[in-house]
């Protein structure tokens, strides 16, 4: 058995310490798995039972302590006051003070000796009082790093060639390329945090508090301390801090941050409400129907939070391809300072020394390494601003590769509000004694279609009537009902027991019913296609999905019915859960393209089916378990366009990414190609380093600003209607 934990690491902005603590973390004895997401600065691991919670603490810390000293650590899920102030943070911020202190004065030197004309002895002594000022803290972490074994990574990189430079009489330089390191450094962990507090501000849906009503009297309360059943209130411009069902009063609801949707949802006495919306208008009194830790929003902030721990393939290539890119480019870096002087004819090791300093200072690759998790992380927050929850970046690069997507039929392409549209009956059985006998047999079912029939009975179901029950799977019900024996089901049902029928083509559901061993009649039930369906049919093939089907239990007529009304490529009927599963096995291996396979269902009853596709997403399913744990994305709404919106952020997430990837490199082989020649020089480097990953981060910020379907739109504030 193992256990999860989380850990927050405060003060983290190295992308290359969280590599290393990544890795030193996964070394620890006992601990399966560890994941640094360098984006919400949290260390995920998975650690045997065996391990107490101090030991796990102790041992994590004093890795992060090793990798990076200024990096607090501490257990997630502490709720903390922003008014607060941890004596870790005002630390940190009296060292924050001292950083830019040492940097104004360094500069302030540096520019003295640039200025005046001092004696050599005096000047030197001035550029190197400037260095260790501005880049001190730089070499002395290299140096400890180094005795640590912790050869490659930036401050090795900045402290060799600054030093260099000091070694071959390039004082001035040496001092500046420091300098304006340290000033790129300083814009680059503000780009950082500023992407961080924009992610974070697309997820602002946690509510503060909880108004707890006991008796007469309101309390407020941290929304953990609620428990189900008891009352809570909610005024008007308040977050709705749990799940529930109103019991007093009348008010419309902001869901924008649940849903995606501008349009506000009416609510009245027994609506269901989701914490996370906003109370609009009027005063509210709702009875809990979850705790915290279940509620909505909890579980839609525990998904988007923890989507880094998922990564794609992209950032996983990005990260291997850096812990062999730096070393390489530093060796490249000694070759080209010590093989030109050997081998040609009147070569200055001096110049080539400064060309191999040029290599040094533009190879680190932390414009890829920050720049592409802000990227999908950006674009999994811009999805969950558009009411889609995408379980990990992994999931989200597979959605930019699309070829085929399979539907589920029922709440999916359909409403899934079911109504008896036709009954016929047989051997002298009333109209209302075969919707008594279908009630009877559906009474302990809560799937919409046994719903359909009972309200179509309009009589309380008398369950001491019944006195036996069996269901047979993909078949149908058999009851004992005031003695007689009752079948419910499809025909499979009425063919095992022998029983000679009335076969009917009508469309829809058809439930076969026989009394006592013969033939009693059939009741017709039927769905309707969502007005949002064919859309997004269309919008799908326009986004480049080649083949469109669809898998239902349901007649194969009903099913063809569907697919010629939507324009879907093909329609699979009549299929038991097992079968859906096989039939999605062969639909992949028809495929004729290297694509990924979507299935879109309802995320309980097709759980096997969303496991066994690339990508499973759950229609309509916010606030079911069943749902949220078997789907990989998950959709606030039953719209099925918001397949396309999830698509299109999908693509542009994917152009950010690979933009930033070619920009960097590319920039960087072009300053490595000048420096070799003699070209480039150091501010050059610096800019090939510090400049382009500022440039990188800026352009990941893009990914989560994603508008919704534009059709979408027009139609969601064209009606009044509202799903959930």
């Amino acid at each position: 058995m193992t256990t999860k934990r989380e850990f927050v690491l405060g003060g983290l902005c190295c992308p290359v310490c969280a590599q290393k603590i990544e890795k030193q973390v996964s070394r620890i004895e006992g601990i399966k798995s560890a994941v640094v997401d360098f984006v919400s600065q949290k260390l995920s691991i998975e650690a045997s039972d065996e391990i107490k919670l101090p030991d796990i603490v102790e041992q994590v810390s004093k890795v992060v302590v090793d990798v990076e000293p200024d990096v607090q650590v501490s257990l997630a899920g502490k709720r903390t006051s922003a008014k607060q102030e941890s004596p870790e943070s005002e630390g940190s911020n009296t060292r924050g003070w001292l950083d830019r202190a040492g940097l104004f004065a360094g500069a302030a030197v540096f520019a003295t000796a640039m200025i005046f004309d001092f004696a050599p002895p005096a000047s030197l002594a001035l550029f190197l009082v400037s260095y260790f000022l501005v880049g001190g803290e730089v070499v002395f972490r290299a140096l400890k790093n180094i005795s640590k074994g912790q050869v490659f990574d930036e401050n090795f990189l900045m402290a060799l060639a600054t030093v260099g430079a000091f070694a071959i009489g390039e004082y001035p330089e040496g001092v500046a390329v420091m300098l304006f390191y340290q000033i790129g450094e300083a814009f680059q962990d503000a780009a950082v945090n500023r992407s961080r507090k924009s992610i974070t501000a697309l997820l602002d849906i946690r509510p503060d508090f909880a108004s707890l009503k006991i008796g007469n009297e309101v309390q407020r309360v941290a929304p953990e301390e609620v428990g189900v059943g008891d009352f809570i209130v909610v005024r008007p411009g308040e977050k709705v801090p749990l799940d529930g069902i109103v019991v007093d009063g009348h008010s419309a609801l902001d869901t924008s941050a649940l849903t995606g949707e501008a349009m506000p949802r009416d609510v009245e006495p027994g609506s269901e409400i989701l914490s996370g919306s906003i109370n609009k208008s009027g005063l509210l009194t709702i009875k809990v129907s979850k705790e915290f830790g279940e509620s909505t929003v909890s579980k839609i902030l525990d998904l988007v939070q923890n989507a880094g721990n998922k990564k794609s393939v992209t950032e996983n290539f990005i990260t291997k391809f850096a812990k062999y890119y730096t070393p390489f480019v530093v060796f490249a870096a000694l070759a080209l300072a010590i093989v030109p002087p050997l081998a040609i004819s009147g070569a200055r090791f001096a110049d080539w020394i400064n060309r191999a300093l040029v290599f040094l200072v533009v190879s680190c690759p932390c414009a890829l390494v920050i720049s592409i998790p802000l990227s999908f992380f950006g674009g999994i927050g811009g999805a969950s601003k558009n009411g889609i929850l995408v379980k990990g970046s992994n999931y989200l690069e597979a959605l930019n590769n699309v070829d085929t997507v399979v539907f589920d039929k029922t709440g999916t392409l359909t409403k899934g509000v079911f109504r008896v549209t036709q009954t016929a009956s047989a051997n002298g059985w009333t109209r209302e004694e075969l919707l008594s006998f279908a009630a009877h047999a559906e009474s302990n079912s809560s799937h919409p279609i046994a719903v359909s029939i009972r309200k179509a009975y309009g009589q309380e179901v008398d369950s001491q009537k019944i006195s036996e029950y069996e269901e047979i799977a993909g078949q149908g019900i058999r009851i004992r009902l005031d003695g007689k024996t009752v079948l419910a089901g499809n025909n499979k049902l009425l063919d095992a027991e022998n029983i000679s029928y009335e076969k009917t083509d009508a469309l829809g559901t058809v439930v076969y019913l026989a009394v006592g061993g013969a033939y009693a009649g059939y009741i017709i039930i039927s769905d309707e296609v969502k007005p949002d369906s064919a859309r997004a049919i269309k919008d799908l093939k326009t986004a480049g999905v080649r083949h469109i089907a669809m898998l239902t239990g349901d007649s194969l007529a009903a099913g063809e019915k569907t697919a010629r009304e939507l324009g879907l490529d093909a329609v699979y009927a009549e299929l038991l859960p097992a079968q859906k599963v096989e039939r999605i096995e062969t639909i992949e291996k028809n495929k004729t393209t290297n694509g990924k396979l979507i299935f879109v269902g309802d995320g309980i009853n097709d759980a096997p089916v969303l496991a066994r596709s690339d990508v499973g997403i759950a229609m309509g399913a916010l606030g079911s378990d069943a749902a949220i744990e078997s789907a990989d994305v998950v959709l606030m709404t039953d719209e099925p366009s918001k397949i396309v919106t999830a698509i299109r952020i999908a693509k542009k997430t994917h152009n950010i990414v690979w933009q930033n990837i070619i920009f960097a490199l590319s920039v960087k082989a072009i300053i490595l190609t000048l420096g070799a020649v003699g070209i480039a020089t150091m501010w050059a480097a610096v800019f090939g380093d510090v400049g382009v990953t500022v440039i990188a981060i800026l352009n990941a910020t893009r990914a989560m600003r994603t508008a919704p379907n534009r059709a979408y739109t027009s139609r969601c504030t064209q009606s009044k209607k509202h799903f959930l």
